[in-house]
């Protein structure tokens, strides 16, 4: 082999080694979690959580499976990951409530706020309680998920000064709200009202209910 063949061939052997970097750099897409998601819902709808694995999310996503573990813990994150962001939207909610609120209005303020958080996901919901409701472990997870809300916002209620039990009781009503509402909000074809809106009308329902009679 000549020396020009020699370096033909290193140059070319550099060329396909930049390349396959190159695509392999180019797995690692700001949206891979989003599309990791996607593909897991497209999977989970077609063939159900149990039977789809890690390795045919990322097969479906063009991604590897190394790359779902950076951005999920395991498959069940894909619906529950938004949790923590969930925590944060109330907690803030708690916080700017005015001071002399009463604890069920707080919590009411604080729910209320969730609608932005929603507004662009009726579709994704749908999609994402069917799956939970088909699957009795993700049904007993979706319960643990809104027990865990229900504390973080009593502990709220209790560092604004609210005491006990009024801090638990004001917390468990306004999950029991959501939860209703979150399943009227989904089950609405027309995609009527905002979530908002619709726990909005729940709470006065709430209050009707409670009012002294």
């Amino acid at each position: 082999m000549s020396v020009a063949d020699i370096k033909l061939a290193h140059t070319l052997s550099v060329t396909v080694i930049r390349y396959h970097r190159h695509r392999r750099m180019g797995r690692w897409k700001p949206d891979a979690a989003g599309r990791l998601a996607s593909a897991a819902m497209e999977l989970y709808g077609e063939y159900g959580f149990e039977q789809t694995t890690v390795a045919e999310i990322a097969e479906r996503a063009g991604l590897t499976e190394r790359t779902f573990f950076r951005h999920f813990a395991d498959k069940r994150e894909v619906l529950f990951g938004g949790a923590a962001e969930l925590e944060a939207f109330l907690l803030e909610g708690v916080l700017a409530a005015p001071a002399d609120a009463a604890p069920i209005e707080i919590v009411a303020a604080a729910l209320r706020r969730v609608d932005g958080l929603f507004a662009e996901r009726r579709s994704f919901a749908r999609r994402r309680q069917a799956i939970i409701d088909a699957n009795p472990e993700l049904q007993e997870r979706e319960l643990i998920k809104l027990a865990k809300l229900a504390a973080v916002l009593a502990a709220a209620l209790r560092d604004r000064g609210i005491g006990e039990p009024e801090a638990s009781l004001a917390a468990e009503a306004g999950i029991a709200v959501f939860r209703v509402g979150f399943e009227r909000w989904i089950a609405d074809p027309d995609d009527g009202p905002g979530l908002g809106r619709v726990m909005d009308d729940l709470f006065g329902s709430l209050r009707a209910v409670t009012a002294a009679g």
